[in-house]
């Protein structure tokens, strides 16, 4: 039997994309990469393979994604505060679940983290770490994992900020990965043909 997690996943999946279509009639994370596979599918598909519940935070109003989500294997959560920044949305995934762990906090923008560097931060965490980021060429990426001891500041965020704040003000374990997937989100539609 393989590696089971005991964290939980948040995938954040209610920004804007404003950068990919700025008239805001396509949502980034449906658009299909190029083996046609919508971008929030690969994300919440590679989180699913190492942990054992995935919530997938969306704006209200976003019912494609949040189905698509669901197919993917995710617990829909709706953030009506969405809109003042990702520092809402995250609070929202933690606030919906009361019994977890530990959080790895991922992005549905972020379709190419390899599966092996979700479970190496999985991992750090449930060995006692409290932070864990993982860093490629000296570059902290995603997904970060957080322990319980963080909850009641990350259920205090909101904004734009998201976790930043907590990650610059507290020790981090670093996870050193040959994996360029950590950096690269998609915000614009060349991002997309990129990938």
């Amino acid at each position: 039997m393989g590696y089971a997690s005991l964290a939980t996943g948040v995938l954040l999946a209610a920004g804007l994309g404003s950068r990919f279509d700025p008239d805001g009639l396509h949502n980034k994370l449906l658009a299909h990469m190029p083996d046609g596979t919508p971008v929030a599918y690969a994300s919440a598909h590679r989180l699913l393979l190492v942990v054992p519940r995935v919530l997938a935070v969306v704006r209200p109003g976003s019912d494609a994604l949040a189905r698509l989500l669901n197919d993917a294997g995710c617990d829909v959560v709706f953030a009506p505060g969405a809109e003042r920044g990702m520092g809402a949305s995250l609070a929202a995934g933690i606030a919906a679940s009361d019994d977890a762990e530990s959080w790895i906090v991922a992005l549905a923008d972020m379709p190419r983290i390899a599966t092996a560097t979700i479970e190496i931060v999985s991992r750090t965490l449930d060995d006692g770490a409290s932070l864990v980021a993982p860093f490629y060429q000296g570059q902290r990426g995603h997904p970060v994992g957080f322990g319980s001891e963080h909850r009641e500041a990350l259920l205090a965020l909101d904004g734009d900020v998201g976790a930043k704040s907590l990650l610059m003000s507290q020790r981090v374990t670093r996870v050193d990965v040959d994996d360029p997937g950590i950096l690269r989100d998609v915000d614009t539609p060349e991002d997309l043909r990129k990938i």
